[in-house]
């Protein structure tokens, strides 16, 4: 991928319903880093007409990933095969051809997404070491954070490779690690979070979900999984304000960018709805403004957290702060699909009970 992109090729992305959403992240990640200091990688999220936009704009020197459920995806595995062809540098998540493939090791849709988030921000991580190797003799800066055995001389790309598997190996391990914390430290506050938006729910309220940047993409994620969810389970209505790109942009333009999720709320809220903020900081500025005004509305506030819950937290602004302990983002981003995901099949547990 960093001898692609060194080459002046981007990365595409695509996927459908709920797989759309990693398109979306995966694109956020590379062009916007969460590491300041990171470069800008081009990337694009093709999923709305992936297909199309494929024939018009590819390139050889292109990247292209195509994501799906467990049991693949017959446009997607064609829309690779058009890539492969015309000699891109194709990702097959998951599947069994492309440049690279991988296999679907579970069939709990949830999992498998779960587990292919982790790929491909390993792979962002692994990317950048790449191309800050190829640039020989300069301070690694925040690199050092991720990769702290990287230095101002050029190791061989061999020890390279090993040092980086090595390092993705640990990241798992912490992804493990935090998992489990939560398990212990957050079960009964999620349990009590799901009882709680159920009952919402049965008073004919709705979730509204919102979140910046990779947590927009999650708060996507779970609407979609809401109201168009796996197989066998029952729909809740539900709406990401995160999707919304005609709206965020208007009222960023005109008013600010602090108000982009408050002016949806006003809007959308009614006093039996559920509002669902997702942060890794709990600082954001337009996340905090949109959970005021929800609890100025009587709306039941949930927050998904990270580092130590940050303002949100400190100032009580949620009736269920669901916390990941952890100070880098990716590997909260990882631990907080975990969590929605388990909200998620706990309120279908629920709904089956009360029929």
């Amino acid at each position: 991928m960093s001898e692609r992109f060194l080459s002046g090729g981007r990365l595409l992305a695509f996927g459908r319903g709920p797989y759309a959403t990693d398109a979306q992240h995966v694109s956020v990640e590379f062009v916007h880093p969460v590491i300041v200091g990171k470069r800008a990688l081009p990337a694009l999220d093709l999923s709305m007409l992936f297909r199309p936009w494929l024939e018009a704009i590819l390139h050889p020197e292109d990247i292209v990933m195509g994501f799906g459920p467990p049991e693949g995806d017959a446009e997607i595995r064609s829309a690779l095969n058009f890539a492969h062809v015309r000699k891109a540098l194709t990702f097959a998540l998951p599947g069994l051809q492309g440049s690279y493939a991988v296999e679907a090791f579970t069939p709990d849709p949830f999992i498998h997404q779960e587990m292919i988030e982790i790929l491909y921000h390993t792979l962002w991580e692994s990317v950048h070491v790449f191309l800050e190797h190829r640039e020989l003799g300069h301070d690694v800066g925040d690199a050092g954070f991720l990769y702290p055995f990287l230095g101002q001389e050029k190791q061989q790309t061999p020890d390279l490779l090993s040092e980086v598997a090595a390092s993705i190996g640990m990241k798992v391990q912490d992804d493990s690690r935090l998992r489990a914390q939560v398990a212990r430290e957050q079960a009964e506050q999620i349990s009590s979070a799901t009882l709680a938006i159920h009952e919402r729910l049965a008073k004919g309220g709705k979730l509204i979900l919102f979140g910046n940047g990779g947590s927009a993409t999650d708060a996507n994620d779970f609407a979609i999984d809401c109201i168009l969810p796996p197989a066998g389970y029952r729909p809740i209505p539900a709406v990401s304000l995160s999707l919304e790109p005609a709206n965020i942009t208007a009222v960023a333009n005109d008013v600010g960018t602090e108000v982009i999720f408050l002016r949806q709320l006003i809007a959308q809220a009614h006093p039996e709805d559920v509002a669902i903020a997702i942060s890794t900081s709990g600082g954001s500025r337009n996340i905090v403004m949109a959970l005021e005004e929800a609890r100025k509305r009587k709306l039941l506030t949930v927050a998904l957290l990270g580092y130590d819950g940050g303002e949100i937290r400190r100032r009580a602004l949620a009736d269920f702060p669901l916390v990941v302990q952890c100070d880098y983002i990716p590997r909260i981003q990882e631990v907080q699909a975990s969590i929605y995901h388990i909200l998620r099949d706990t309120l279908e547990v629920l709904s089956r009970g009360q029929a």
